[in-house]
């Protein structure tokens, strides 16, 4: 039986296993040889902490397979490779039409850089919460991380929005030096613009325009991505260049692909887009039914 203080400490000890069993716990270090990519996911139950799933099927993209973006491709390369390299580099924002290749450039970048020691951690805008505790986690590590956020936007009031912008520039414990962040968004400011919020904007005696809190406070997130990096709507020849290269990859013969031009456009008219994500679908639908 014992001492009652030896039976207040069993039940005390007890209580504290529960409590420590739902209260937050950082992301526990992963098998850093497992991939060059993980995920950032959250178990499930309240309070379990965070844990770095490896990617075992990383996407094979390379940077020649990405076609019309040039100028964007050059822009990201160039920021990567002065990261890996140990040089002054950008958080960047992606933004523009959807489809004309903003993640497929992110992933070609990894398996660019990846023999140099880079990594990519995918992260969910509502787990950007624990991004601090991801800092932490890596800023001991020789490799250099990319914090991946894809199709990036919030709404109003969501607590990643206040944890990012927090990293990205204005905490007192800023992200480390072998880290940094890399989103897309069709949303150049990442929150939903409203008509009503043009009118705090005020105008000088002279014309000048000031905008009102609103709007500066939706400026204020992207500001803080160092490099803008934006996409446009691809046109018809740029679509079918990319169409081309494609079909390509999927091994269809030159022949077959000359006489694919006038069911791509249809394709492309069907869905209502000229986007690279509708080349890559028509491409895999034309070389299946093409023994590609």
């Amino acid at each position: 039986m014992g001492t009652p203080l030896e039976s207040l400490l069993r039940r005390a000890e007890s209580v504290l296993a529960r409590l420590e069993a739902v209260l937050p716990q950082a992301a526990a270090a992963p098998d850093w040889n497992a991939s060059v990519a993980w995920r950032y996911r959250h178990r499930a139950g309240l309070g379990r902490a965070g844990v770095l799933e490896p990617v075992r099927h990383v996407a094979t993209i390379t940077l020649g397979d990405l076609k019309e973006v040039e100028p964007q491709k050059q822009r990201l390369v160039r920021n990567t490779a002065q990261f890996v390299a140990g040089h002054g580099a950008n958080n960047v924002l992606l933004t523009g039409a959807r489809g004309t290749g903003k993640s497929s450039l992110i992933k070609a970048v990894l398996n660019e850089f990846a023999p140099q020691g880079l990594r990519l951690i995918e992260v969910d805008k509502t787990d950007l919460v624990d991004l601090p505790d991801l800092v932490d986690l890596v800023a001991p590590r020789a490799e250099r991380f990319i914090v991946f956020c894809d199709d990036l936007s919030f709404d109003e009031g969501e607590p990643g929005y206040k944890a990012l912008k927090s990293v990205l520039d204005g905490s007192v414990a800023q992200a480390s030096d072998n880290l940094l962040i890399y989103a897309t968004s069709n949303r150049r400011h990442l929150l939903p613009e409203y008509m009503k919020e043009n009118l705090s904007v005020q105008h000088g005696e002279d014309g000048e325009v000031h905008p009102g809190e609103v709007v500066e406070e939706k400026i204020s997130l992207s500001e803080r991505f160092g490099l803008w990096i934006s996409f446009y709507p691809f046109s018809q020849d740029e679509y079918l260049e990319i169409v081309a290269q494609w079909l390509r990859h999927f091994g269809v013969a030159p022949e077959a692909i000359a006489a694919a031009r006038q069911a791509a456009l249809v394709w492309a008219l069907e869905r209502g887009s000229r986007s690279g994500r509708v080349a890559q679908q028509f491409a895999r639908d034309y070389a299946g039914r093409h023994g590609g």
